[in-house]
């Protein structure tokens, strides 16, 4: 299977999440990624540990299909080494503060000394301009900054998500952005930064309720799992679990009212007549859907809602995902071996597919320095000088 990116190397400097899923998504279609570690191993590299090595959950999923080299980039050998890398590299990647890649060498001035037509592509916090451009975060300051942590809990008690999707939105925008810099260089020969900033994405994902705000200063106040602007839409308890269900549009809600009875009321009545004044009134929409969860198993109320085409979902937890029979059957999660592990790591694939040229977990991801030596010499470092570097602490 042809390999779109085969041919392109990534260097990848980044941490956490950003930086090193967005170059896991250029590996899975064919690039050389190359993840630089600090000696040692970075602290990424051992959040959640499921292996005997030490590595992490997050790790293992964020840095498949890579080879793995550490250094001391800060050193005079390990500067240089990464100055040889660079040369053979078409997109560096590091997710850094502005202050910190210039420390590193790896700002764009610097890179480009060495290689001119170098497609930087990072990520900070808040960005590069602005008075919080050195502040450093994680994707819950996203959350917490763009109004979706006030917005998701109830009053006074605003919650993140579990799920690190500013983090992950980063990577994928990254990723996108690191497309289009590849092919604007094959018409102009001239490679560019590409910048992702967590408040950016984190925006970017609640800019309806922004734009809201802004052109009728509407000051919504959270309401847990209900929507704002639509109703039914909550999570609410059956006999045995819980279910999510989500109506938007009046041909759904039609079917919903039919399917509650006294359909009349539901539809007829001036407070229901919109999504909009659904949703002032969820509660009351809300409750008449818990009265009718309340006599039902999770199983039997998805089977009615789905009969009435009506968008709902259990609220599964971790290892029902792993049992779930849709999940399974399309192979979402691959199942790749990892040293130190009894059972092999479920590694999600790529989140978009290519009907021609898809792309794919070719590899786990790299053991500490496991790759060291054989980058090196790619790179025309000789046996001896290899040792040297090993003696001097640079590698």
């Amino acid at each position: 299977m042809s390999q779109v990116l085969s041919g392109v190397r990534v260097l990848d400097f980044g941490r956490f999440i950003a930086g090193p899923y967005c170059a896991a998504l250029l590996a899975d279609f064919g690039a050389d990624v190359i993840r630089i570690e600090k000696r040692g191993g970075g602290e990424d590299r051992f959040i959640a540990p499921v292996s005997d090595t030490g590595a992490g959950a997050l790790f293992m999923h964020v840095n498949r299909n890579k080879r793995g080299v550490t250094l001391d980039p800060m050193s005079e050998d390990g500067a240089l080494i990464v100055r040889k890398l660079v040369e053979t590299a078409d997109i560096v990647v590091a997710n850094l503060p502005p202050d910190t890649l210039r420390a590193m060498k790896l700002d764009y001035e610097s890179l480009t000394a060495v290689k001119p037509d170098i497609i930087l592509v990072t990520a900070s916090a808040f960005g590069s301009s602005g008075p919080y451009r050195n502040r450093v975060g994680f994707d819950a300051i996203g959350q917490a900054m763009s109004g979706a942590a006030y917005m998701t809990g109830t009053p006074g008690n605003p919650v993140r998500a579990i799920a690190p999707y500013v983090d992950f939105g980063t990577a994928l925008g990254m990723a996108f952005g690191a497309l289009v810099a590849l092919m604007e260089r094959e018409k102009s020969g001239k490679g560019q930064v590409v910048e992702g900033a967590l408040l950016r994405t984190a925006i970017n994902m609640m800019a309806s309720t922004l734009i809201e705000q802004a052109a009728l200063q509407i000051n919504r106040k959270p309401t847990g799992n209900r929507s704002q602007t639509s109703a039914p839409s909550d999570i609410l308890p059956t006999k045995d679990g819980h279910v999510l269900v989500a109506v938007v549009g009046q041909p759904i809600y039609e079917r919903w009212a039919r399917l509650m009875g006294n359909e009349d009321y539901w539809i007829n009545d001036p407070k229901f007549a919109n999504d909009l004044l659904r949703g002032e009134n969820s509660e009351l929409i809300s409750a008449r859907l818990a009265e009718w969860l309340a006599r039902r198993t999770t199983a039997e109320a998805i089977a009615e809602l789905e009969a009435a085409r009506i968008p709902a979902a259990p609220v599964l937890t971790p290892q029902e995902v792993l049992d779930d029979p849709h999940v399974q059957a399309t192979g979402y999660l691959q199942p790749v071996a990892y040293p130190g592990m009894e059972k092999p790591a479920m590694l999600a694939q790529p989140p978009m597919t290519l009907s021609r040229t898809p792309g794919a977990i070719r590899h786990r991801a790299p053991l500490t320095g496991e790759h060291t030596e054989e980058v090196l010499r790619e790179a025309g470092f000789s046996g001896e000088d290899i040792s040297r570097l090993r003696e001097k602490g640079a590698i």
